[in-house]
């Protein structure tokens, strides 16, 4: 898409930048190899969203380190009516943060300061560009740790996390980002002319949880943390899928604390990599990745072996060698396979209850065009089975025909192939979300393209 914003508005706005702070680091086109990095993720997993992106990229990239920074470059770009994208780490996967009508792009990693913890509570504030592990970090001496991380829990950052992930390790515990009692409060501020700084309590952020960056900017977070655990990581072999996805379901039912579930089909195991000292993945072996609480460790390996699984190795997180296996599941597990073999994609959908006849049916359709990855997770409450499958490219065509024949079997699907924030969730609009962005964005300069309920939305 061609830049909406013409040269002599973003030579103004530079210039007026430079003006208000010397200091602000600003990248421009005379660095075009990091301009584009700045104007990336993890698309590329999509090949619809390849061709979509091809050519969107900013014209101006600003980093702050400070939310004084932020109003000031907010204050600019509505003053210039230019538009306006944030961006963390850049570790999305459905382009939440690729700037379709150019402008500025706003990186937020420098703002990663631990602002407070409460002692009493474990409810901390924390800024939107903090990564992950490094909070987690700072916690630990209190005996904390955050309730939901993504894979990319060494790199991503927090603010990128609410505001475009949805779930991840955890979420068999805490369910969804979008819970209530998973985001408690943010610091926002506005894009006007003299933009607003915000605090709003749980009710006002949820609207803009889960929305891109399109209805306001994130600039601190108020979230509970959790009692840190010393996770133990098991990795369970099993000769029978069916017996697999039943021990898959039927092991949350049990009082045994988990706080992450993977199954891999026997064909994704034998691809993936494994940490040290865990035997590869044989041939036809499907393979049960756990986080469980120490105090598991003694009746699980007998109820696993009643249900025909093998445990094949366990250490405790943090302390093996390689990958950890935090790394080998949600989307991580797309990135590793997608490393040795080219041409395929994914797929995300939230399976029925019971999920076998799903699976059998699309099974039986797609054959090994379409290999299973599950995780466990809670949603309103009830644990469920979501599915991250790989699927091998054979256009868009064959793409929808997957989709509605899951659709058809009761899945509810989160599209990666899609730009828009109502798109790759339920599928319709959110009228929180647009009244957030009226009241917040009045000039809809933040993220346009996004989100499909706007009507001034750029497409």
């Amino acid at each position: 898409m061609a830049p909406i914003t013409s040269d002599a508005q973003i030579d103004a706005l530079a210039a007026e930048l430079r003006r208000l702070d010397p200091a602000l680091a600003l990248v421009t086109t005379a660095d075009g190899a990091e301009l584009e990095r700045l104007s990336r993720d993890f698309f590329n997993y999509s090949p619809v969203l390849v061709e979509r992106f091809a050519g969107a990229r900013a014209q101006l990239a600003v980093r702050a380190t400070a939310v004084e920074q932020v109003r000031l470059v907010a204050g600019a770009c509505a003053r210039h009516g230019v538009p306006l994208t944030v961006r963390g780490a850049g570790t999305g996967n459905y382009g939440q943060c690729v700037p379709l009508a150019g402008g500025v792009v706003l990186d937020l990693t420098g703002l990663r300061r631990l602002r407070q913890l409460e002692p009493a509570s474990g409810v901390i504030e924390v800024e939107a560009g903090a990564v992950m592990a490094a909070i987690d970090e700072q916690l630990a001496p209190q005996g904390r740790a955050l309730r939901l991380v993504p894979s990319t829990w060494r790199s991503a950052t927090i603010g990128g996390f609410i505001a475009g992930g949805a779930g991840g390790i955890g979420s068999l515990r805490w369910g969804f980002l979008r819970d209530p009692g998973n985001l408690l409060g943010l610091e926002v501020v506005t894009v006007e002319p003299e933009p607003r700084l915000l605090r709003l309590d749980a009710a006002a952020s949820a609207p803009l949880n889960h929305a891109y960056g399109t209805n306001g900017i994130l600039t601190a977070l108020r979230l509970p943390t959790t009692e840190a655990l010393a996770w133990q990581q098991l990795v369970v072999g099993f000769a029978s899928w069916e017996r697999a996805l039943e021990a898959a379901r039927s092991l949350p039912a049990t009082a045994l604390l988990l706080n992450g579930l993977t199954l891999l089909e026997a064909p994704i195991a034998q691809r993936s990599p494994w940490p040290a000292g865990c035997p590869a993945a044989a041939a036809g072996e499907h393979r049960l990745l756990l986080l469980a609480a120490p105090d598991a460790l003694e009746p699980l390996p007998a109820w696993l072996a009643q249900r025909g699984g093998d445990l094949v190795w366990q250490a405790p997180q943090g302390t093996s060698r390689g990958l950890p296996l935090r790394e080998l599941c949600w989307n991580h597990t797309t990135l590793h396979w997608r490393a040795q073999v080219s041409g395929w994609t994914y797929l995300q959908l939230l399976l029925p209850e019971p999920a076998a006849p799903c699976l059998e049916a699309l099974r039986q359709r797609w054959g090994d065009d379409l290999l299973w990855h599950l995780e466990a997770v809670r949603q309103q409450g009830v644990t469920r089975l979501a599915a991250l499958p790989l699927l091998r490219w054979q256009g868009e065509e064959r793409l929808q025909e997957l989709i509605d024949q899951a659709r058809g079997l009761g899945a509810v699907l989160f599209n990666p192939h899609v730009i828009t924030v109502e798109d790759g969730g339920l599928g319709v609009v959110d009228a929180d979300q647009v009244a957030a962005k009226a009241a917040y964005d009045p000039a809809g300069l933040l993220n346009p393209g996004k989100l499909r309920g706007w009507p001034a939305a750029v497409r």
